[in-house]
């Protein structure tokens, strides 16, 4: 949770209900779901980096990046990042996509590499998984499944050693 008043644990959690019920607005009735999004950021001060987020990912999320893609810049430039780590987090990964999404790939790159070296957290997977893509839109897609094989390898009952090792040879220089 976000600490900037008057972000609550209730707004939190009418925030994530929401969420919720994305699955309940087929495509016609996307707008619905957005102004749901967009009545609970009115709560906020209109200063929060958590408005131009929510906003971002209710259009994302009803197959408009390139709507989102403003507001998850604006969401980052406010701060998102300091006001929570895990938002600023999703905010790169998903602007990421987006920007994918609408033909700017090497911007997702950008973005994305410095978090292969962040502090490691539950998103970390995502963060490879959106890379790979980015990289795959760029003709670069040797180092996109180094990324997804390396990705998989803990996650493998056997053979995490191998995969890991034909992971690192994808994108190793050969002798």
């Amino acid at each position: 949770m976000c600490e900037s008043a008057p972000v609550t644990e209730n707004w939190e959690d009418r925030v994530a209900a929401a969420w919720a019920t994305l699955d309940d607005y087929p495509e016609e009735r996307a707008h619905e779901f957005r102004a749901l999004i967009d009545a609970l950021v009115a709560e906020l001060p209109d200063d929060s980096p958590l408005g131009p987020f929510e906003q971002a990912c209710a259009w994302d999320s009803t197959g408009h990046s390139d709507k989102a893609v403003p507001l998850y810049q604006e969401a980052l430039a406010r701060g998102l990042g300091e006001a929570s780590q895990y938002k600023g987090r999703r905010a790169k990964i998903q602007l990421s996509s987006s920007l994918r999404n609408i033909g700017q790939a090497e911007e997702g790159v950008k973005l994305l590499t410095p978090e292969l070296v962040a502090p490691s957290d539950e998103l970390d997977d995502a963060v490879r998984a959106c890379l790979a893509l980015c990289l795959s839109s760029l003709g670069r897609d040797r180092e996109g499944l180094s990324l997804v094989l390396g990705a998989l390898a803990p996650h493998l009952p056997r053979y995490q050693r191998s995969m890991a090792n034909y992971a690192r040879l994808l994108v190793e220089p050969e002798n």
